[in-house]
């Protein structure tokens, strides 16, 4: 072991030493024209440089090496002064965590290395160590204690080597879904890296390039023409350090990775082989339970407060349905890591609002619109609302379509919010007339594995099919409606999206109807994000390590990319459907920690409804769904309670 750490860790110090050298290449290329222009000084005071051209080169070299030792003198300060980016992170006092402090000292003394500064969370499943010893990263300098003025205490000094160790960064998940032993056992690599940071050698490399990072940030920052010109010589000089040590310095890292990962051997072997399964685990789960449960109450304004227990209840979810998980759930009698916690709520509580402003960009601090929701509310204050504004901005779409029913102009101008309006707007005749020859030729569709008979749901006669936005050149159904009727207020744009929409997002197969309405729902959610008001940043001294990082640029994670026309039609029709079986036949809101917002019909999940849906937004074909609404007694013609 003795050798592989120090093979790793001379590797280290080699390409630190590197990385150094690179700096002490650039000060000597910055010092050069002040030492010609001192030697042609030197020599003309000895006698020895005389005459005309001789003094001509003394002030052109003295010129040049002042304009050369300002720019770096300017380069050297924004370097020096420019803070290091500081990854998100929610700071754990020692005294909120001494059982896991205690536990980190402990393992670094059986590694032999120095103990990390400091323990922070991240909403992640990673852990990595961070230097924070800069000094915008730091608290503020305290005032001395000593009884004579004007002697400088020794106190500074010795807190700032103290402090000089990294902070060591746990992924939250982990506290929650892991034992203790299996805790230790993935954080033993991790803290092993405070003994190789440690080196001199090292340590200034590393603040090297940290210094040249964020200066080349700086200088990216957007700034008047002024400051942007006078900075502009600054990044291209620290683009080039940056570029030329890069190398190097990534094989350091390298080198302090072998190094640690070969101390670590000795402390939990065995089991960090059974630990390193857990995190995978534990990535899957969390990112199944921020993209299928906490993205869907984020965008309704909400944050569920306790992200880490969720995560710790869709895994056990996972092992109830999975048969190859089976064994993970039987840890759960062991001690949970997050009883090394004081407070384990509050620490989920804050990490989880951290989770929502990196994944989502919301906001600092809760408010009325922007507050903290329990799992047992879920159901009721993210699933019901978010379903029934879905149905809601649905049927604005069709009233600014001019969707109706019924052939009757007179007032009120809107159809009631009904499921069947939907669906028999999503319908496409030539799908239905192709059915009905089916069922007169004695053909069966099986595609559910259903007989389509006789459908209690299909559309009367009597109503008129609606116009389709797809042809601008058709002339109104209902031309005498329009003096009782508001024009839409933006027709054209759906059109004009929905023949876009119609090949790309919905393939050829799908209707212009569904293309319209597609790009209807797209335009009306753009209207919605364009009017929601902008984010204040968080109040000073508020918030997870408010002072230590850049929140201008949320969200830093975006989990998902911009749902397609397609989606969002489907999710919206998917959300009639399922007002409509609240109420009109009991059904329940309900959570699934893997799946997010589900539907429970008789206390079970209804997991047969999205195909269905697809049907009838891709397809235009209403059959499957109807004969499941008729299943189980859902009254599409009903008005639904929208939001």
């Amino acid at each position: 072991m003795g050798v592989g750490v120090e093979a790793g860790a001379q590797a280290a110090r080699s390409r630190a030493l590197a990385v150094l050298r690179i700096r002490s290449r650039a000060l000597a290329v910055a010092l050069l024209p002040a030492a010609v222009a001192v030697i042609l000084l030197a020599g003309g005071s000895s006698g020895h440089l005389v005459g005309r051209s001789w003094d001509l080169a003394r002030w052109i070299m003295g010129v040049a090496a002042i304009v050369v030792l300002l720019a770096a003198g300017a380069i050297a300060l924004v370097v020096a002064r420019a803070r290091p980016a500081v990854s998100p992170t929610v700071a754990i006092a020692e005294e909120s965590a001494p059982d896991l402090y205690r536990m980190v000292r402990d393992l670094a003394d059986r590694l032999d290395v120095p103990a990390p500064s400091a323990i922070a969370l991240t909403p992640d499943c990673d852990s990595w160590l961070e230097d924070r010893t800069h000094p915008s990263h730091g608290p503020p300098p305290q005032e001395s204690g000593d009884e004579i003025t004007g002697v400088r205490s020794l106190t500074p000094g010795r807190s700032r080597r103290t402090a000089a160790a990294p902070v060591l960064v746990i992924g939250s998940p982990f506290l929650w879904w892991m034992r203790v032993g299996e805790l230790r056992a993935v954080l033993a690599p991790v803290v092993a890296g405070t003994g190789p940071s440690a080196h001199p050698d090292i340590a200034a490399a590393r603040r090297f390039v940290r210094g040249l990072d964020a200066a080349v940030a700086v200088t990216s920052a957007p700034r008047g023409p002024v400051f942007r010109s006078v900075l502009a010589g600054v990044g291209w000089v620290a683009r080039l350090l940056l570029r030329s040590c890069r190398g190097h310095a990534a094989e350091m890292e390298r080198g302090v990775a072998a190094a640690a990962a070969e101390r670590a051997q000795a402390v939990d072997y065995g089991l960090r082989i059974v630990a390193q399964e857990q995190v995978g685990l534990a990535y899957a789960g969390w990112d199944r339970l921020l993209t299928r449960v906490a993205l869907p109450a984020w965008r309704m304004g909400r944050w569920p407060s306790r992200l880490d227990a969720g995560v710790v209840a869709a895994l056990t979810e996972l092992s109830r349905r999975d048969r190859l998980a089976e064994g993970f759930a039987s840890r759960l009698g062991e001690r949970p890591a997050c009883d090394l916690l004081e407070e384990p709520g509050t620490i989920d509580e804050a990490t989880s609002l951290l989770a929502a402003r990196l994944f989502h960009g919301g906001p600092a601090e809760t408010g009325p619109d922007w507050a903290p929701v329990a799992w047992q509310e879920y159901p009721e204050e993210v699933v019901d609302r978010k379903w029934r504004t879905d149905a809601a901005r649905l049927h604005r779409v069709l009233d600014t379509l001019g969707v109706r029913r019924a052939p009757d102009p007179t007032p009120p101008h809107h159809d009631p919010p009904t499921l069947a309006r939907v669906v028999d707007h999503l319908t496409d005749p030539t799908t239905t007339a192709g059915r009905a020859d089916d069922r007169t030729d004695g053909r069966a569709d099986d595609r559910y594995g259903e007989a389509d008979a006789v459908d209690p749901y299909a559309p009367d006669a009597t109503l008129t099919a609606p116009s389709t936005p797809a042809q601008p050149e058709a002339p109104a159904p209902h031309p005498e409606a329009a003096p009782h009727r508001e024009a839409p207020p933006e027709p054209e744009p759906y059109k004009a999206m929905a023949a876009d929409d119609d090949d790309e997002e919905l393939g050829e197969s799908g209707s212009p109807h569904s293309a319209a309405l597609a790009a209807g729902l797209t335009a009306e959610l753009a209207r919605e994000e364009a009017a929601t008001p902008p984010i204040s940043a968080a109040p000073p001294g508020q918030g997870p390590d408010t002072g230590l990082w850049d929140d201008t640029g949320l969200p830093l994670f975006p989990l998902q990319p911009p749902r397609t026309g397609r989606e969002l039609l489907a999710d919206h029709v998917t959300a009639m459907v399922c007002c409509a079986a609240m109420d009109t036949a009991g059904a329940l809101p309900g959570l699934d920690w893997l799946d997010g917002p589900t539907l429970l019909v008789n206390g079970e999940r209804a997991a047969d409804l999205a195909p269905r849906v697809l049907s009838l937004v891709e397809d235009g074909d209403p059959a499957p769904l109807r004969a499941w609404l008729m299943d189980l007694g859902i009254r599409p013609e009903k008005p639904v309670r929208l939001v």
